[in-house]
């Protein structure tokens, strides 16, 4: 290994006195910076008048941000013009612009990477790409590709039976990097097709898209591990009996993940449906692997686990149709006339624009209690998203102002006392006055 730093350090030694520690060079170098100082200033306030102009007059989505992405090149451009400036200026004095060429051609790599990397989504991952492809194109312009690949590839270790260099772990780190970023490229187009396709319930276009993404990030992680050289087989044996240990520790995640995948092909529960589950009753806005997300009408929102909405009682207010009867119990004094509060019971829900006028309201006799003659009116909405007591509210009100302008009473509790003749208790009636 000191052999190996030795042959290095002399190298870079000769590398630095041969490319920078000349006057020519250094003229060069100084150049370099010159140049690019000077595209930078001049470019400054130009490219802010570019953006702007173009945030003003171009309205096309694709054209603009074509534009934007050539007007952050702009310095770049200048930079390369400068510098083709200072390499006839050395040609014409007879010197050799190593360095300027270099610098020229990597200032056209880097237009060439900047665009072709503009496409994808992840911005960070761009930029990391962008940098990691331009310094191995500035290590192949100065000479020092090779030598640093060889130097990497006689840095092995090894893990198990298993052995690698540097250079193969960072080729393997690159290629999953590129790999990942495929597959998320491939799965959200995918998912969008998915979407797309009609005839599809919602809860089957949610698997298809989770299995798609599943397959494609498992196939990009195993392809960048077989690249590497990791022993596939090896990694099945031990993920085998890590699984059963991980397993016995993880059971209700695994069954919550399990009963997620069984919601989403049964089709009980799917995006949009309204459930109600214990207390929570809502909108369930999204089934994720390990749980569903319910919204309730106060704002709430509860991530309930699948292996619950699999075995507990679960009410599905939309299941296969979405019309939802209400059922609405009121009482009326004795002497009050039926007939009449049951037909201004009908008359209750005209106004209300959620009732449904087919099926038609029914109000109905449903017994005599204690202290009232109960009746009950039952009323269909076909929105039990939007909330049924604002609903239920709205009748009772309209019931209310209908029964005091027609003189139908509401009763209240009452209780009669009987005396037997025998008894001891003593009754005094105290009149005021008397």
């Amino acid at each position: 290994m000191e052999q190996k730093l030795e042959v290095a350090i002399r190298f870079l030694t000769g590398w630095l006195n041969t490319n920078v520690l000349t006057v020519s060079t250094g003229v060069q170098w100084a150049c370099v910076a010159g140049t690019f100082l000077l595209a930078a200033a001049i470019w400054g306030g130009l490219g802010r008048r570019f953006s702007q102009w173009v945030a003003e007059n171009v309205s096309n989505v694709l054209a603009g941000a074509i534009l934007r992405a050539l007007i952050g090149l702009g310095n770049v451009v200048g930079f390369l013009i400068l510098v083709q400036v200072c390499v006839a200026v050395f040609h014409s004095l007879g010197e050799s612009p190593r360095v300027l060429e270099a610098a020229s051609n990597l200032a056209v790599a880097w237009i060439i990477i900047r665009l072709l990397t503009s496409i994808m989504p992840n911005r960070a991952l761009a930029k990391g790409v962008e940098v990691s492809v331009w310094g191995v194109a500035a290590l192949s312009v100065f000479g020092l590709l090779e030598p640093i690949t060889t130097f990497l590839e006689g840095l092995s270790f090894s893990v198990g039976e298993a052995s690698f260099n540097a250079l193969g772990a960072i080729k393997g780190l690159a290629m999953a990097a590129l790999l990942l970023q495929i597959a998320s490229l491939a799965s959200r187009f995918t998912v969008h097709r998915i979407e797309t396709i009609k005839g599809l319930t919602p809860s089957l276009r949610v698997l298809m898209g989770k299995a798609v993404r599943v397959a494609l990030y498992t196939a990009a992680i195993l392809f960048a591990m077989s690249s590497v050289g990791i022993d596939l087989t090896s990694l099945a044996i031990f993920s085998s009996a890590l699984g059963v240990g991980i397993g016995f520790g993880l059971k209700t995640i695994f069954s919550n993940y399990v009963a997620g995948i069984i919601l989403l092909m049964d089709n009980s529960i799917k995006p949009g449906d309204t459930i109600e589950v214990g207390t929570v009753y809502g909108v369930v806005r999204a089934m994720q692997g390990r749980y569903a997300s319910v919204l309730t009408r106060d704002g709430k929102e509860y991530l309930i686990p699948n292996e619950l909405l699999i075995s507990g009682e679960v009410i599905n207010w939309t299941y296969s149709d979405s019309n939802v009867r209400l059922k609405i119990p009121v009482g009326i004094a004795y002497d009050s006339d039926v007939e009449k509060a049951l037909e201004l019971l009908g008359e209750s829900v005209k106004s209300v624009r959620r009732v449904l006028k087919t099926p038609t309201p029914s109000p109905q006799l449903s017994g005599f209690g204690d202290s009232s003659v109960d009746l009950e009116l039952r009323v269909w909405i076909a929105d039990a998203d939007q909330g049924v007591a604002n609903v239920r509210s709205e009748i009772l009100l309209n019931i209310w102002k209908l029964f005091h302008e027609n003189d139908i009473e509401f009763p209240f509790p009452q209780r009669d006392v009987l005396l037997k003749a025998d008894s001891k208790l003593a009754v005094t009636l105290d009149r005021d006055g008397d």
